[in-house]
């Protein structure tokens, strides 16, 4: 079993910085796939990053490349998800996520754990 707890998320202006923080508690593996994902409202849950525990792996989404990026830090069991040059369509729920599948993740289907979302909201 894995829990996920996400923090950092607020309002912030456009052009903006925010780092949102999911704290791992439970067993996770060299392979287990951390992620975020956000919703926007009236959409569906998108994938924005995600990184093997390993370091190994990482992706991001186009939309978010070059201003977003996400890391780990094993010390802490927790990833994070850096935002730069925030603009108001990042406005979303941001979910962190883990999945031990050992492809696909980029799909929000084969995550099986997810936190209880934070809310970024970026005015222009």
């Amino acid at each position: 079993q894995v829990q996920l707890a996400e923090s950092g998320g607020g309002l912030v202006q456009a052009g903006g910085s925010l780092k949102l923080s999911c704290t791992i508690s439970g067993r996770i593996f060299d392979s287990t796939a951390m992620a975020w994902f956000r919703q926007r409202p009236g959409n569906q849950r998108e994938f924005v990053a995600a990184l093997r525990w390993n370091g190994g792996n990482t992706r991001h989404a186009d939309s978010v490349k070059g201003r977003f990026t996400i890391s780990r830090d094993n010390a802490r069991n927790t990833v994070y998800l850096s935002m730069d040059s925030l603009k108001p369509e990042d406005t979303a729920v941001y979910y962190c996520a883990a999945s031990h599948a050992l492809s696909g993740v980029t799909l929000a289907r084969q995550y099986t754990y997810w936190g209880q979302g934070t809310q970024v909201t970026v005015s222009s």
